[in-house]
C-alpha cells in the first residue's frame, strides 16, 4: 500500500471549498488528516496522509490538488534535538500521543520514531530545556 504525507496548502478563496473530498471519491485515496488550520477567508493549512492507493492514483491527485490551485509540499518533519543536550527526562513523552518519542527501557534514553510523528509539536513546548525543533 503506498503512502504519502504531504502539507497542503490553501489560497483564501479554496479554503470553503470541498476540494479534498475529490481524492477520496474521484482518485480513491484514503486521507488521514494529521494537523489543520483552516479559517474561511484566510491561508489554511493542511498535513495528510494519503494511502490506500496506488503511487500513480496519489500522484493523480495531488496533480489535481495543484491544478485546483493548492499549494503541495511532500512532509519532510523531522524532530530535532542534540543528544548531548538532552537530559532523556521524559517530558516530551507524556505529550506525545502516537508514541513517536518514548524512553528506551534498556538505555533510559530518548528515542524518536519518525514514523509515527503526526507533526502535532506538542513535545516542543514540554521539553523543558527547549531543545526539541521541528524542522519542514
Amino acid at each position: 500500500m503506498a503512502k504519502k504525507r504531504v502539507v497542503l496548502t490553501f489560497p483564501p478563496e479554496l479554503t470553503e471549498k470541498p476540494i479534498t473530498y475529490h481524492l477520496v471519491k474521484d482518485f480513491d485515496l484514503a486521507i488521514n488528516i494529521l494537523r489543520a488550520k483552516i479559517t474561511p477567508g484566510e491561508e489554511g493549512k493542511l498535513v495528510l496522509e494519503l494511502s490506500n492507493g496506488s503511487e500513480e492514483m496519489i500522484k493523480k491527485g495531488l496533480d489535481f490538488l495543484v491544478q485546483q490551485g493548492v499549494g503541495v509540499e511532500a512532509v519532510s518533519k523531522e524532530i530535532s534535538f542534540t543528544d548531548e543536550d538532552c537530559i532523556h527526562c521524559g517530558a516530551c513523552t507524556a505529550v506525545c500521543q502516537p508514541g513517536a518519542l518514548q524512553i528506551n527501557p534498556d538505555t533510559g534514553r530518548l528515542r524518536f520514531e519518525k514514523e509515527r510523528c503526526i507533526v502535532c509539536e506538542l513535545c516542543v513546548p514540554a521539553c523543558p530545556l527547549g531543545i526539541i525543533k521541528v524542522l519542514f
